[in-house]
């Protein structure tokens, strides 16, 4: 990956990909984001890009690296077992009421105090459509947002945020540039999970049809995931060829699995991260 040089503006946006347990990836590249003082007015993460987005946001250096490698490590929190026990992949009691509240304590305060936009996505389970959703002072809506964010289909149930069900952000907007080219930030960086010329297989993905029978939109938006994900793709990599955006993604080919309990691959990563973000020359 060659040097580039990017100016930071007050149309700067910083997309950040999701991927699963790949998101330590994205935890180096923010860690070294913050270790530079590299800030954005705009920046909205989709599922564990959500995860890395709220201890970006509240300067906590480290702590998306400390959740997702030693804190595994510790805790083994992934596993069929946790399927067969709460029905759900991983125990989300651990990472969505435990950590932030015991184990490594979530900053509200720094968070509520920053003056840049944070956005994460959910997927609306009535419309299938993506949901683009803010809030720093109500503690509690944070942690619901994030864990719609991340409730991946078939392995985690249905959360609910304001009463309403939501799923996993990446089934209906897996690289939201298009959102924050919307709002007027057009001069962007993204942050992949994947290494250059990923694709996805062109196929709908089969949804059993016993799942998510009160929802025939969301059960559609999985079907066409791929299909959509693969244009979000050609579009990053049409905008970067023209130089519209920096992309920041891994450079070798991908090991880590969306589950990875592997806690040596995944400091790998995080290292690539850090590394693949340190090419970056901020004006």
């Amino acid at each position: 990956m060659q040097r580039k040089i990017y100016k930071l503006t007050a149309t700067s946006g910083l997309i950040l990909e999701g991927g699963g347990m790949r998101g330590v990836f994205t935890s180096g590249v923010l860690d070294n984001f913050m270790d530079r003082g590299i800030r954005f007015p705009y920046t909205i993460g989709v599922s564990a890009g959500a995860c890395n987005g709220l201890s970006y946001m509240s300067e906590q250096r480290g702590r998306a690296k400390y959740c997702n490698i030693d804190l595994l490590a510790r805790y083994n929190y992934i596993g069929f077992k946790y399927l067969l026990s709460k029905r759900n992949i991983m125990d989300f009691d651990l990472l969505f009421r435990r950590i932030p509240e015991e184990l490594f304590p979530y900053n509200y305060d720094k968070y509520a105090q920053r003056d840049e936009i944070f956005e994460m996505v959910a997927t609306d389970c009535k419309s299938g459509a993506a949901c683009y959703m803010r809030e720093k002072q109500d503690r509690r809506r944070i942690i619901e947002i994030v864990k719609a964010s991340s409730s991946l289909p078939f392995v985690s149930p249905i959360a609910y945020v304001d009463g309403e069900p939501m799923m996993d952000g990446g089934v209906s907007d897996s690289i939201p540039l298009l959102r924050a080219r919307s709002l007027g930030y057009t001069n962007n960086v993204v942050v992949l999970t994947r290494n250059k010329g990923y694709r996805k297989p062109q196929k709908r993905t089969k949804v059993p049809p016993f799942m998510y029978r009160k929802y025939p939109e969301l059960r559609e938006a999985i079907s066409t995931r791929n299909t959509i994900y693969n244009q979000q793709i050609a579009l990053v990599e049409e905008l970067e060829e023209r130089g519209e955006i920096i992309v920041i993604r891994p450079e070798k080919p991908i090991t880590v699995d969306r589950m990875e309990r592997n806690t040596d691959k995944l400091l790998a990563l995080y290292n690539e991260g850090y590394e693949c973000a340190s090419k970056i020359d901020f004006k």
